[in-house]
């Protein structure tokens, strides 16, 4: 008969082979971080130092995500962490796309504090207050809120059916303002939101004009250079901002602005201030950037030419943020092939990313941001 220590040998024999077989579904250690990935984190992280060097270093390498060239957190207006990619350094001047027309909406609010634009008024556009022009009823609110009614395609198929590129490159290129405000109605004033390029260069357009009569385009392209260089970007320190302009002298506000990943936190960094520079100085009156912060009536996710972390009730579009993984008062200035400046004032956060990203690409790599963001807590 076999004895009772034979029969438990063979299953004795079987542990190693079961502890082994168990430990292969345990998760794989993360791999050690570069030395590269560990500099980009700073003394004044504000989170978990290696959790916020990992978070950024999968921006970085994950793939699917695009190409990161640029990513600048500040926390509690210190710098947390920045790191390019090869090539790209702090000197390197990126290119805003469509962020510039947070620019542009900072600049009508200083105009309008200083008393050269109304803000409910029909919009100065004299073309559009001959007498029967129903065009007359668009006010600056609602240009500024992308509910204008004038007809726009931002992104034509094939591309040059886009009304943006038509202004940009074709018909409309010498004289970007003049193309976009010729445009007729498609909606009535106010009721429809449509994003609109054109719409961002018809408010530089009515901008230049508060400043000066002149209608030579190298004096009104130094006037506007002047103006934001004393009123905005000096005192924020933004010394790297070029705002481009057209042949007409218009700046190109809703699209064509250069500046470093820095001086992009800078501004976001202003905003989440409400308005105010670093030493305290109220450049920007805290009620115009609540204003701009306050959801449209026709887009919730959508206030004064900034982007906005609001849900979308009953609507199944995707949403341009996360409403699901951050607070709602965060903000963006968004660009073309995944330019962000998202700013979180609850979590006194502003987190820059730039590069390439296609459209596959930018929902995984704005949910690997996310995951930086979700490392500082809502104060």
């Amino acid at each position: 008969m076999m004895s009772r220590r034979s029969l438990l040998n063979p299953a004795l024999a079987l542990v190693p082979a079961l502890l082994v077989a168990g430990c292969g579904n345990a998760p794989a250690a993360p791999p050690p971080l570069s030395d590269q990935a560990l500099a980009a984190v700073t003394d004044q992280a504000g989170a978990p130092r290696d959790q916020l060097a990992r978070e950024i270093d999968d921006l970085f390498t994950l793939p699917g995500l695009g190409e990161t060239r640029a990513v600048v957190v500040m926390a509690d207006g210190e710098l947390a962490a920045e790191r390019y990619a090869p090539g790209y350094d702090q000197d390197t001047r990126f290119i805003s796309w469509s962020m510039a027309k947070t620019v542009t909406g900072v600049l009508i609010g200083m105009l309008v504090a200083d008393g050269l634009l109304s803000l409910d008024a029909p919009a100065p556009v004299e073309q559009w207050q001959r007498p029967g022009d129903p065009r007359a009823e668009i006010t600056l609110r609602h240009l500024l809120q992308m509910r204008s009614g004038l007809r726009h395609v931002e992104a034509g198929d094939p591309p040059y059916e886009s009304s943006e590129v038509r202004m940009l490159f074709l018909d409309g290129r010498d004289d970007m303002a003049r193309w976009a405000r010729e445009q007729p109605l498609e909606h009535e004033p106010g009721a429809t939101f449509v994003y609109s390029s054109n719409t961002s260069v018809i408010l530089a357009d009515i901008a230049a004009n508060a400043l000066t009569t002149s209608k030579d385009p190298a004096t009104r392209a130094r006037v506007m250079r002047s103006y934001l260089k004393e009123r905005l970007f000096d005192p924020l320190a933004m010394s790297s901002m070029v705002p481009e302009f057209d042949a007409s002298g218009t700046m190109i506000g809703g699209s064509l602005m250069h500046a470093t990943a820095r001086d992009w936190a800078k501004l976001g960094e202003f905003l989440r201030r409400k308005g105010r520079s670093p030493d305290g100085t109220q450049l920007l009156p805290s009620r115009w950037v609540e204003a701009m912060l306050t959801p449209s009536p026709a887009s919730p996710q959508y206030g004064f030419q900034i982007w906005l972390n609001r849900p979308i009730p009953g609507s199944d579009a995707k949403h341009p943020l996360f409403p699901d993984r951050a607070p709602s008062s965060l903000f963006s200035l968004i660009g073309h092939m995944g330019q962000y400046v998202l700013v979180s004032p609850e979590q006194r956060v502003t987190m820059v990313r730039l590069g390439h990203s296609d459209s596959k690409e930018r929902p995984p790599m704005l949910q690997q941001a996310a995951d930086v963001l979700a490392l500082y807590p809502v104060r």
